[in-house]
């Protein structure tokens, strides 16, 4: 099991040196990477900072942490542009990005801008966006005429550390999100609350969707490929047999949930400071 930092850059969090100076405290106290969302925070009446940027950042003040986008909401974002920002940051960081990608979850990211927000039409853009982004990042010359998206025999760069190009996790809950990250390098799972501030999914029902994941990898003959699974979690420091029961279920990354709802920065540095749940 490896532990990353989950900031939800909202409220307090949305300050990118916040988000550094929490970055560089888990690096000292033994953390493996840090996560952040992709969210504008309207639904709730605040901002939030764009995700490749505060990880730029982040990889700029630390050597060693996994930087984890989780996740990049692609239906509103250009693949193109999803590539390109991806790629730049894998280069800058040495090769240390995971680009967690989804279809966005936040109602007010896309109707607030007359952007579709019916989940059908969201999967869809997803499956056609993340066909572009994972040719994009491969260095492949894309040649695609799609319902939402169009490019004329182009490639775009630049070309990432990690080849043939930085893992691909998917997040999601639902059996289509599953059938999806099997086809890919990693899942996120969710086990807290939607405010991040309490544990609600149980290690049974977190397992039983692990080996529902896994027969999809079966079936899509991928068993042997390597494979992250990552879950949101909420521990207080010691609390390992909890940890280890997500452990024991299938989790090979817990991503340590901190919110504005947990507490204000100097309670979040406590829960960093004290370090993983290992």
């Amino acid at each position: 099991m490896r532990y990353a930092i989950d900031i939800a850059p909202l409220g307090e969090l949305s300050d990118p040196h916040t988000v550094v100076r929490l970055a560089v405290a888990a690096e000292a106290a033994g953390w493996d990477g840090l996560s952040t969302w992709d969210t504008l925070g309207v639904s709730i009446g605040t901002s939030a900072p764009d995700p490749f940027v505060a990880l730029a950042a982040v990889a700029s003040a630390t050597t060693r942490l996994r930087l984890i986008a989780s996740v990049i909401a692609l239906p509103r974002r250009r693949p193109q542009l999803v590539a390109q920002s991806a790629a730049t940051l894998d280069r800058w960081s040495g090769g240390r990005l995971v680009l967690g990608v989804g279809s966005g979850g936040d109602p007010g990211d896309f109707l607030s801008f007359g952007e579709p927000f019916e989940s059908k039409e969201r999967a869809a853009m997803m499956d056609e966006s993340l066909e572009l982004v994972d040719a994009f990042l491969r260095g492949e010359t894309v040649r695609h005429e799609g319902p939402t998206w169009v490019v004329h025999d182009s490639a775009v760069g630049p070309t990432p550390i990690q080849q043939p190009r930085p893992p691909i996790w998917l997040g999601g809950m639902k059996p289509g999100a599953l059938r999806r990250a099997a086809r890919l390098d990693g899942w996120i799972g969710i086990a807290v609350s939607e405010d991040g501030s309490a544990m609600v999914l149980s290690s049974e029902a977190f397992g039983g969707m692990v080996d529902r994941l896994h027969a999809e990898r079966a079936a899509a003959g991928r068993t042997s490929a390597p494979f992250e699974v990552a879950v949101f979690g909420f521990s207080e420091p010691g609390e390992r047999n909890l940890v280890a029961r997500y452990g024991d279920a299938g989790a090979t990354w817990w991503l340590e949930s901190l919110s504005p709802k947990r507490g204000p920065v100097a309670r979040l540095l406590e829960r960093i400071e004290a370090g993983p749940p290992s």
